[in-house]
């Protein structure tokens, strides 16, 4: 019995997280009282609490994690400035007129929203206030406006460069480490939260593209379902379209190209870049004439709010692995996943399963800092490529945060949408990106060199 507390204490930590208790308190204090009783009963090694402090203070000094909040200020100023609002505007204007038009300029925005921010629910929220009822009052059928709005805001997991992936990036290059030193490499590679970027870049293409394709065949084959619009003002000569580019789409795009291009080719580090994407969208704003002293008062408090919740789960999930650990819990996972049947292919599978189920119930943040650091050593170990690891997970869970009944995704829309929309149109219509995103990732399985091509090609 005593062996399987580790499962006990994850156990009880997710009653208490579905009870609606603060993510970051639960950890720590859960952990703690685990750890008293344990210390009690003389079944866990206390040398582990010992630990926690030095842990801690690496978090807060990791020069890595300070890109967090550089990027949620580049991508809440982004927002608040209604710089993404003139986007989707102009990106109507561009595409208005195609079939399905309308759908693929949100899917266009939605990925660069969900670049600059990896906020599911923020980006979830904007394109349904600024979007749904555009889509609406166009005649499309509410299931697939609704369905492309939840899959696009979920772009953040896999769209670099999103905080998703910053995170997941340094949980991953942790893991590498400590697979190589279980292995007895005392000089480990490492693997750069660029890497993870560049990794993710082909998948991330292959997504958007498969969902403009839906889209457009959609608009093909029903077109009642997905009307063009044939208004005048979408009606655009030349001039007027190459004014619309020039004022609502290159600017962003630019932003986040460069801060995305600089991390890529070595030019600067994910904290250097972000802070040049933080410095250009307060320049962007000003220059469209959108900054203004309350929007960036907004803007500061959305960035210390969401910043103060990642290093506050961060050091709960710090506590949380450290008195997991010593109750033994890493070599229980290791010799669950060692002895499963099918060697690596069953392991992967079974975590990969695990892991969608917890985003029924858990956040992104939480899972990456709870579940990614006692699982991906163990599958490191076992001869994964980390990038791959990385991506596949990131991808797994942008699939989850979608599935009905329980997705993040569909939660977040039904609180902007209409009455007139009903949550089974909303299940409805995300079922063919859900399939979308399972063809990517028994793709991404078959073909690991579709996400490890690009990082190599870049160290080459």
């Amino acid at each position: 019995m005593v062996e399987f507390l580790p499962f006990l204490l994850f156990a009880v930590v997710c009653l208490f997280l579905m009870a609606g208790y603060p993510v970051a308190l639960t950890l720590a204090g859960v952990s703690l009282l685990f750890a008293l009783f344990g210390e009690l009963f003389g079944v866990f090694d206390t040398a582990y609490i010992s630990l926690i402090p030095s842990r801690i203070f690496g978090i807060l000094v990791n020069q890595n994690l300070f890109a967090v909040p550089l990027f949620v200020f580049m991508g809440s100023m982004l927002e608040k400035s209604r710089i993404a609002d003139s986007l989707l505007k102009n990106m109507e204007l561009v595409f208005g007129q195609l079939p399905g038009g309308l759908g693929i300029a949100v899917i266009l925005v939605g990925m660069l929203l969900a670049a600059s921010t990896g906020i599911i629910g923020a980006t979830v929220v904007t394109m349904g206030i600024l979007s749904l009822p555009t889509m609406l009052k166009a005649g499309y059928r509410p299931s697939l406006a609704c369905g492309t709005l939840c899959a696009t805001g979920t772009l953040g997991q896999i769209i670099p460069p999103s905080i998703c992936l910053v995170l997941l990036g340094e949980v991953i290059s942790n893991a590498y480490q400590q697979s190589q030193l279980n292995l007895g490499v005392f000089s480990p590679e490492f693997v750069s939260i660029g890497d993870l970027f560049a990794g993710a870049i082909i998948p991330g293409i292959f997504l958007v593209t498969a969902y403009i394709v839906y889209v457009f065949s959609v608009a093909i084959t029903h077109p009642e379902d997905v009307p063009s619009i044939k208004e005048p003002e979408f009606a655009l000569n030349k001039k007027e379209l190459l004014a619309a580019l020039f004022k609502g789409l290159f600017p962003p795009v630019l932003l986040i190209v460069a801060v995305l291009g600089s991390i890529l080719l070595g030019i600067a580090t994910p904290t250097e870049a972000a802070s040049v994407g933080a410095i250009g969208a307060i320049v962007l704003a000003f220059v469209l004439g959108k900054l203004s002293s309350p929007i960036l008062h907004e803007v500061s408090l959305d960035t210390l709010r969401i910043t103060s919740m990642v290093y506050l789960i961060l050091v709960g999930a710090t506590i949380f692995s450290s008195i997991f650990r010593g109750f033994g819990g890493e070599e229980l996972i290791e010799s669950l996943l060692m002895d499963l049947p099918g060697g690596i292919f069953s392991a992967t599978l079974v975590v990969m399963l695990f892991i969608f189920l917890l985003g029924f119930i858990l956040d992104f943040i939480e899972i990456t800092f709870m579940v990614v650091p006692l699982v991906g050593p163990v599958l490191l170990t076992m001869g994964l490529d980390p990038i791959w690891l990385g991506v596949m997970i990131a991808i797994n869970l942008q699939t989850s945060f979608l599935t009905p009944p329980f997705g993040f995704s569909l939660f977040y829309l039904r609180s902007v949408a209409p009455d007139s929309v009903q949550t089974g149109d909303i299940y409805r219509g995300v079922i063919p990106f859900i399939i979308i995103q399972i063809l990517l990732l028994l793709l991404l399985a078959l073909q690991p060199a579709l996400v490890t091509w690009l990082p190599s090609l870049l160290h080459s």
